[in-house]
């Protein structure tokens, strides 16, 4: 479905650039589109870029609508769905917001547009006809050798547009660049000014960081160019907090995570990617050294989850996350020290665990902090076995007995109602009983031991 649709797009594009030339328009693919295809990869999405007014676009195709008519930009929409970008050639006037410009003025001609472009890579255009590229910045030099670019002055660029920042660092870590010196210096001048970006847009750059296949080495960047401490300083924080050897001879909670972030497979959910980044977030402020009157003294983390639950709840508030996203990033926090006692778990506690939403995510979570550390798998490799081994109505059957069976049973609603209904829950997840006749017998000796 994904090629199909990749080809779609590519044939939709194609006839829009093929519309706009019949017209006596100059139309061509550009920026990341170009890219992909250079480097051999199949593009996402094509863009257009074309000397032809929004308003002259919109005329020549049925089905419009201005996204940024402002900024000369256009969606048209094909019959088959697909949707392709059209932007004019254009020059941008200052930005004062870092974000957009306060105004812009057409050009004619591509070499113009293709000046206000972010980096050389995403600066190149095609002729889908003839495959002809158009290169006025070099772009093609820098793909063979694997370097990030901003266009022209890379500082002026990085003010323009603040986000831009985050972009290198994502690209440069995606396709394996190195960050020009120029670009990595600009970076690394301006990396306070990147609050001024929304924290909607910051997260989703991240959240492409984490969940493109590339994750550590985004974040190696992302804390040589200085972005990491603005924009997580959480984070930052885990760099020099050391480990007990005995369970973590990798070193350090940083080093921890970045071989967690190396275990990311391209294509993760974001709630597992952001999962391995925060797992260990509450490690820095739980850290105490070794105690020398300890019978076994060594550095502790005590309550090291429940403190990162708490700050990757605040993490994921700050970033305006969805509320089942940071639901789900934070029951992963929450619960990835149960492993450890999940051999001597009782067969219903067990269950209960394997409830939680999404459990393979919890079981990759850590397999990854396992592999990551004293690479002991045994706890993993026995949750694992338990878990596809059981029946998901043997996980959570439907219950023998509920809340209004207490009722009827002449009981009245209050905090004793859970209580029993866990223990006769407990009792069936276990086998002791096997029929609503046995938990209402079950009940009845609960009631008899302690009638009050």
């Amino acid at each position: 479905m994904e090629v199909e649709n990749q080809i779609v797009g590519f044939q939709a594009a194609l006839r829009v650039v093929e519309r706009l030339r019949g017209a006596g328009f100059r139309a061509y693919f550009v920026g990341g589109c170009v890219r992909d295809l250079l480097m051999g990869h199949a593009p996402k999405d094509y863009d257009v870029a074309t000397n032809a007014r929004p308003d002259a676009v919109m005329k020549l195709f049925r089905r419009t609508f201005p996204v940024g008519a402002h900024f000369g930009v256009v969606i048209v929409c094909d019959d088959d769905g697909s949707q392709t970008e059209v932007a004019t050639f254009r020059a941008d006037g200052a930005y004062e917001d870092g974000r957009r410009p306060t105004e812009v003025r057409y050009a004619d001609t591509p070499q113009v547009d293709v000046l206000r472009r972010d980096f050389t890579i995403n600066g190149m255009m095609m002729d889908p006809v003839s495959g002809e590229v158009l290169d006025f910045v070099g772009g093609r030099d820098d793909l063979e050798a694997k370097i990030l670019r901003a266009i022209g002055t890379p500082q002026v660029r990085f003010e323009e547009d603040k986000l831009r920042m985050l972009r290198a660092v994502r690209f440069a870590a995606r396709f394996g660049f190195t960050l020009e010196p120029r670009t990595l210096q600009a970076i690394q001048t301006q990396a306070s000014t990147i609050n001024q970006v929304s924290n909607e847009r910051v997260r989703d750059e991240l959240t492409r960081m984490l969940t493109e296949g590339h994750a550590r080495r985004a974040f190696e960047l992302m804390d040589e160019t200085g972005l990491l401490q603005e924009v997580l300083p959480e984070i930052a924080r885990m760099k020099g907090v050391q480990q007990p050897p005995q369970f973590h001879p990798e070193g350090d909670v940083w080093v921890h995570t970045l071989l967690l972030l190396e275990k990311l497979e391209a294509g993760c959910s974001m709630e597992l990617g952001w999962a391995a980044l925060l797992h260990d977030v509450g490690k820095p402020p739980t850290f105490r050294a070794p105690d020398p009157t300890h019978a076994k003294p060594r550095i502790r983390f005590d309550g090291h989850a429940e403190i990162g639950t708490t700050m990757a709840r605040a993490i994921c508030n700050r970033l305006r996350m969805s509320n089942d996203e940071t639901e789900q990033i934070c029951l992963l926090v929450a619960n990835h020290m149960r492993f450890g006692d999940v051999m001597q778990m009782k067969p219903a506690t067990l269950k209960r665990f394997f409830r939680l939403p999404k459990f393979d995510e919890h079981l990759r979570l850590h397999w990854m902090d396992a592999s990551s550390a004293h690479g002991d798998l045994r706890l993993y490799d026995f949750a694992k076995q338990q878990y596809e081994n059981a029946p998901p109505d043997t996980i959570k059957p439907a219950l023998f007995l509920t809340g209004r069976d207490l009722i009827d049973a002449g009981l009245k609603p209050g905090p004793r109602f859970k209580l029993l209904l866990e223990q006769i829950e407990d009792a069936q997840l276990e086998g002791r009983i096997t029929t609503k006749a046995e938990a209402i017998n079950l009940l009845r000796d609960l009631l008899a031991s302690n009638p009050s």
